[in-house]
């Protein structure tokens, strides 16, 4: 149970509900207002907590994150006494990106994979043109990194097409050059049924540290951006060929780095491997397929959780999450 209280934070008063009072203003004509004048975070003890289908249609679209100390679908993450100050601190400096994902995941469970991506894509751009994505990228230095040779590395070993992410000296940081090499080599492996399996791994300390921050809003505007995600995308070509990648994680495993492996059928993780979803703590939501991806294997709370908490999860409890099949010594 969550201890007694208000003052997680002063700069948000936090307020339990009882899971019947939630309920209650769930149901009132004015419930939209009503619970956002409330928010952007509200503490609900769900023990008690009795909704219908309505309530949860009710709750689809109200621009709030939902906190409570079990699993309901009234609920957009799950937290303790330990968990919810982290969760108060992302929620408070980063309101606009923490309910845009908390809406966005709360039917995520239900989209195909296209249709998940089209809305994380929209959601993404969005953000990218809003206030917390500017304040971001106005405290960080700017900075860029000369690629030099191919993002990617591709070797065939007779039904196997092995794929290396090639960054090393960036942790392999996501750029849209690996991008687009990626796109590219999955593409060789869709249209040759020949290969049976394809692996995917990172050169060097890391699998990937996620996007390269350096081309954050490089792009000339959202909408652009937006459009391009969906004509280059990185994780529609790897659910493409989901059925025979395997997937080998180790070092760092954020953003991109979990979010494109968790649509393969097998991922393998050594246990030096540190996953996280950072992204709302740049305004964003995560970008790169994870609302579908990280949801599918893992469930929207535990996604929710990962990307709000700020925290990182290691690879036996990412294995007790279902975001990894197999655990391996580090080499």
């Amino acid at each position: 149970m969550l201890g007694p209280g208000h003052a997680y934070s002063d700069a948000i008063p936090i307020e339990r509900l009882p899971g019947p009072r939630f309920v209650e203003l769930l149901r009132s004509p004015f419930a939209h207002e009503e619970l956002a004048d409330r928010g952007p975070l509200l503490v609900v003890d769900t023990d008690d907590i009795v909704a219908d289908a309505r309530d949860i249609g009710t709750l689809a679209s109200i621009p709030v994150v939902v906190a409570g100390d079990h699993r309901s679908q009234l609920v957009d993450v799950v937290v303790d006494d330990g968990s919810l100050e982290d969760i108060v601190r992302t929620v408070e400096r980063w309101p606009i990106a923490s309910v845009a994902l908390a809406v966005l995941l709360r039917s995520a469970e239900r989209r195909s994979v296209a249709d998940g991506l089209i809305a994380e894509s929209a959601v993404y751009s969005l953000l990218q043109a809003g206030p917390e994505f500017a304040r971001w990228r106005a405290e960080r230095p700017s900075g860029s990194h000369l690629q030099e040779g191919p993002a990617v590395r591709c070797e065939r070993e007779g039904d196997r097409l092995l794929v290396t992410l090639s960054r090393p000296d960036v942790h392999n940081a996501f750029s849209a050059a690996m991008r687009d090499e990626l796109v590219e080599a999955l593409a060789v492996a869709r249209a040759d049924l020949s290969i049976k399996t394809v692996v995917l791994a990172g050169e060097g300390k890391s699998f990937c540290s996620g996007g390269d921050l350096d081309e954050f809003g490089s792009r000339p505007d959202p909408a652009t951006a937006h459009v391009l995600r969906l004509q280059r995308s990185a994780p529609l070509a790897v659910a493409a060929v989901a059925e025979r990648l395997e997937v080998r994680l180790h070092g760092a495993c954020l953003g991109a780095g979990i979010e494109l492996a968790a649509f393969a059928r097998h991922v393998v993780a050594t246990d030096d491997a540190a996953i996280g979803l950072p992204e709302v703590t740049l305004g964003l939501i995560p970008g790169a397929g994870g609302t579908v991806s990280v949801t599918a294997r893992a469930g929207r709370h535990n996604t929710a959780w990962l990307a709000l908490s700020g925290s990182t999860i290691d690879a036996e409890t990412a294995r007790s999450w279902g975001l990894v099949d197999e655990v391996q010594p580090t080499s």
